[in-house]
């Protein structure tokens, strides 16, 4: 029986399929959030009445949480420096939530807003600062969506971002302690985690550190996943079987820890999934983020039209926000990105080829 594929065996393969389950998992947001945009916050969402209260749009950040975990680590354990780390980590995310919060700004005060211009403009500082900060985000500005179904939220997916800042932190914490490159120290840090994940929901916490818990676990699951790569099998039978243990714990508490296990490890499963069909989506790009940010704002402005179907909502949201995510990527993302500070190696290598050059262009 032909063994399978470990999952460090594909490490640093770029024949998979990420760029694509991320797209769709922003795209299942989307048709989430269309629930209660158009119906108001108490619609039930897809996938809620089956998963005890988790929605579509939950199961579909679980999922960029776990691509995260693995892959923020491994760019850690690979990194030259911290300082291009947090670089790198900075310039993924916060150029295009800039611009994404200018130009929602410009479009209420121009479109939707129907407050005074001076009282429009007086809260537009804080609320560029209170969400570019992520700490205490601000999600109103005056006059706009007042009459929406959902309320007043302009962009309502970016409570996620100060979490995701948070699982960065934590693996530049253990990076720089060198806890990384220990793998015994690294895996019971994990364990310790993934303990305090799953009894944080049943403890008297506060809101945040429960929200963290429940989003830090696929998080360290991805995290796990680096640290056991080299032993962890490919395998689509041992998927349906966490799927299948999932199922049966339903109405238990095991319920959502193993099924956030069991996404987690069917997402790894699929993004190395050998299709050239799928491989063909990497070379449009990385719209995924894109998609996720901006999804929000345009949902509300269809719903602000008077469009209480979630459907319709859907149809007319998903082809603009489409168009803003490629634009997004194409003009903010992708070159943001290429500002990241080159390795040391790089530079080295770079200047060895050049003095290698001149030496030639001496003795010719």
């Amino acid at each position: 029986m032909k063994q399978a594929t470990r999952l460090g065996s594909r490490e640093g393969d770029r024949a998979n399929h990420f760029n694509l389950l991320r797209m769709l998992a922003a795209t299942g947001v989307l048709v989430s959030h269309a629930y209660p945009i158009s119906l108001g916050p108490d619609a039930v969402q897809p996938l809620e009445a089956w998963l005890q209260g988790t929605t579509l749009g939950t199961v579909c950040v679980y999922i960029f949480f776990a691509i995260s975990g693995y892959f923020i680590t491994r760019s850690f354990a690979h990194s030259p420096s911290w300082s291009r780390f947090l670089a790198a980590r900075a310039l993924r995310l916060f150029p295009a939530l800039l611009v994404v919060l200018c130009v929602t700004v410009l479009a209420s005060a121009t479109l939707l807003s129907t407050a005074a211009p001076g009282l429009f403009w007086s809260e537009v500082p804080g609320y560029l600062a209170s969400n570019l900060t992520l700490f205490r985000l601000d999600y109103d500005l005056p006059g706009v969506f007042e009459a929406n179904p959902y309320g007043v939220a302009i962009n309502g997916s970016l409570w996620t971002l100060f979490y995701e800042v948070l699982c960065y932190m934590g693996v530049f914490l253990a990076g720089l302690l060198g806890i990384l490159h220990r793998p015994r120290a690294f895996g019971a840090l994990l364990a310790v985690i993934v303990l305090l994940c799953l009894a944080m929901p049943a403890l008297p916490v506060p809101d945040r550190l429960d929200t963290l818990a429940r989003l830090g676990l696929p998080f360290t699951i991805g995290a796990g996943f680096w640290l056991l790569r080299d032993r962890l099998p490919l395998s689509p039978l041992a998927a349906l079987g966490l799927l299948a243990i999932a199922a049966l714990s339903h109405g238990t508490p095991a319920f959502l820890p193993m099924l956030t296990l069991a996404l987690a490890y069917g997402i790894f499963v699929l993004g190395y999934w050998p299709s050239r069909l799928f491989e063909s989506y990497n070379r449009l790009g990385d719209y995924s983020y894109g998609m996720y940010i901006y999804a929000f704002p345009i949902q509300q402005i269809v719903a602000s039209n008077g469009i209480t179907d979630p459907l319709l909502n859907i149809c007319l949201a998903l082809p603009l926000t489409l168009l803003c995510a490629v634009l997004s990527w194409k003009l903010v993302e992708r070159p943001a990105l290429q500002l990241k500070p080159k390795p040391r190696a790089d530079r080295s290598s770079q200047k060895h080829v050049y003095l290698s050059r001149q030496a030639k262009t001496r003795e010719l």
